[in-house]
């Protein structure tokens, strides 16, 4: 990790919430599950669409692929990806975690947040 990166706390400008879903969620590519949780989490950060976050325990890791590509949150943290085995261009980078995110959003380590118009994201019940 680069330690010269700015840090940046959430608040009035930046806000960031994290509360459990109501949901059951499901990701699927294609016909594959991916993942299926009821312990998904949903994180707020200032006016971007809620995402999701599923704890690992309950991806098929299997399906997935570390990527050598990474990118840098101010509020989060380093971010990593995972690809998703065999699924070409469109599951490229489609789900990234942040292994050891910062304090404000802790909550978050040891899950995985995917892209909607890489994944189908489906909220049940």
């Amino acid at each position: 990790m680069v330690t010269d990166r700015k840090i940046m706390i959430p608040g009035p400008d930046h806000p960031i919430a994290i509360e459990p879903s109501s949901s059951r969620v499901r990701i699927r590519f294609g016909d594959r599950l991916i993942a299926d949780t009821t312990s998904a989490l949903e994180l707020r950060e200032a006016d971007y669409a809620p995402v999701l976050y599923i704890p690992r325990a309950d991806a098929d890791l299997e399906q997935l692929e570390a990527s050598d590509h990474s990118t840098y949150c101010p509020f989060k943290g380093d971010c990593s990806y995972f690809s998703i085995a065999g699924g070409k261009a469109q599951g490229l980078n489609a789900a990234w975690t942040y292994e050891a995110p910062f304090e404000a959003v802790r909550a978050i380590a040891g899950h995985l947040a995917f892209y909607p118009d890489r994944v189908t994201i489906e909220k049940l019940g």
